[in-house]
């Protein structure tokens, strides 16, 4: 039945969807028909992590064996239903173009997304409001990134020291996995400058590499990984996304970027340890609830840099 279509309705909306049958992930056998289910099922609490965020797509139309590309501006094909925020990017020797942001804020939104096969949901750390004018930061996040040799094991380790100094400064750090080789660390904050949580995540991510240089390092250089956890203080950037919460990612397997309590990230000691499939993070969520909810409830400001 390749090229089956099928018309349902979500909401108050009417939607074709295709190829409900196509594996997206052949080693898990994980069909696109599972990944709408998925994305239905964890709706409720992925939207309020993702809602008046603009967005950018990693599609996989042929499943994660066969290539993606990273959509952000679905002008040219999104229903009229779909909201979209217009927003100027460019800079630094690129000339500015004005690219319409998809923001998923409901059900029929989300379905829509899954049914173009993107598979994976990046979101920036600032909203956008009615004018699409964005908000300045109201979340600040460390990406941990293991170089060869390390593990996310290695990322634990880190994200431990990490909630240390964040909790002195006043924050409540929240932690996931990166449903890839990694991890994240968000806090919720408060600011009015918009450069002021890239500063402060850099100071932090230079003072633990400078303590512990043979664990940790605050710079890109690809040389300086091996066997290291880059803390990439960089996707506090204006311009950067990060994996939402709750996230299908494009591997082998249909692992998630799943929220953590922080006494699985003390006792991870394998790197299995902290690596969730869709139906395993449905199974948390109804026994834990939504791990990062907690966010928006704690934002504080951000402390200043000593």
């Amino acid at each position: 039945m390749a090229g089956s279509r099928i018309t349902v309705q979500v909401g108050s909306r009417q939607l074709t969807l295709s190829n409900l049958e196509k594996v997206l992930y052949p080693r898990h056998g994980f069909t696109k028909g599972e990944v709408l289910d998925y994305y239905t099922r964890i709706a409720p609490v992925l939207l309020p992590h993702i809602r008046d965020r603009a967005m950018t797509f990693v599609r996989f139309p042929d499943g994660v064996g066969g290539g993606s590309f990273f959509e952000k501006d679905v002008s040219r094909h999104a229903p009229d239903w779909v909201r979209t925020a217009r927003l100027t990017v460019g800079g630094r020797g690129k000339d500015p173009e004005v690219v319409a942001y998809p923001l998923i804020n409901d059900l029929p939104e989300l379905v829509w997304a899954a049914n173009l096969a993107a598979l994976e949901l990046h979101v920036h750390q600032w909203t956008v409001d009615a004018e699409d004018e964005r908000s300045t930061p109201d979340r600040l996040v460390f990406d941990l990134d293991p170089g060869p040799g390390a593990t996310v094991v290695d990322c634990c380790r880190v994200a431990e020291r990490l909630h240390d100094v964040l909790t002195a400064d006043g924050l409540t750090p929240v932690a996931k996995t990166s449903g890839s080789k990694g991890m994240q660390l968000y806090a919720g904050v408060v600011t009015t400058d918009g450069g002021e949580t890239s500063q402060y995540a850099k100071a932090l991510a230079e003072r633990l590499a400078a303590e512990t240089p043979d664990l940790v390092v605050a710079r890109m250089t690809k040389t300086l990984r091996p066997g290291k956890v880059f803390i990439d203080w960089s996707q506090n950037n204006p311009f950067k996304t990060t994996v939402a919460p709750y996230s299908l990612r494009g591997r082998d397997e249909p692992t998630v970027s799943a929220p953590v309590t922080w006494d699985e990230v003390r006792a991870c000691r394998h790197v299995t340890h902290l690596r969730f499939t869709a139906d395993q993070v449905l199974e948390r969520v109804e026994d834990l609830g939504d791990l990062f909810a907690g966010l928006e409830r704690t934002r504080a400001p951000i402390p200043a840099i000593g």
